[in-house]
């Protein structure tokens, strides 16, 4: 195994630790233990816990920028561009029943230690505002675009967090298709102005 797939399979392994477990929660000796490496050859990567978390949040963020990309390319409707974000919720449920949302959790919990790289994390958010609030200009509500995209970030993170809460699947279908009809309307009242 060279060192750049050591690390990068470091990097991956403690994503779904922090994810799973919890940033705080998770210690260099259980991400040693799941990538099956040796201590000494993990801190040969990775000198300071800190130093795995940016590694880990330039990793979502670098996940995050090829999906909004993927979106672009795939339609060029920009409401449809949004439903693909707000599908995430159901794309995702499972994961999101068990673990909450992978973005909303980690900002959580570094905002509660009060971690250095808390404003680091929150550029995950500030990617899907910025999109959002694109999208939302593009057809046509540039007064409100960012309004609208925090509507829709709001939306995520309190479905996200209620599934995680209630675990109830019948609870994200109809929320998802709540947000989809309040778009249908948004997108609706931007045809006419």
């Amino acid at each position: 195994m060279t060192a750049k797939s050591t690390r990068d399979q470091i990097i991956e392994t403690a994503d779904k630790l922090f994810y799973e477990e919890g940033y705080e929660h998770t210690s260099f000796a259980d991400i040693a233990q799941a990538v099956a490496i040796s201590r000494g050859n993990f801190y040969h990567h990775f000198k300071a816990k800190d130093e795995i978390l940016d590694a880990v949040i330039g990793l979502r963020l670098a996940n995050t920028r090829r999906m909004l990309e993927r979106w672009e390319i795939a339609d060029d409707d920009p409401a449809e561009r949004i439903r693909s974000y707000i599908h995430i919720v159901i794309d995702n449920r499972a994961k999101i029943r068990r673990y909450g949302c992978p973005v909303g959790t980690l900002c959580a919990e570094l905002a509660k230690l009060d971690h250095p790289s808390r404003e680091e994390a929150n550029e995950l958010f500030m990617l899907f505002r910025v999109w959002l609030r694109r999208q939302f200009a593009l057809m046509g509500r540039k007064s409100d675009a960012d309004e609208l995209a925090m509507h829709v970030l709001a939306w995520s993170q309190g479905v996200a967090t209620l599934a995680n809460a209630f675990r109830d699947e019948k609870f994200v279908t109809h929320e998802v298709q709540e947000i989809s009809a309040w778009l249908d309307e948004v997108q609706a009242s931007s045809s006419r102005q």
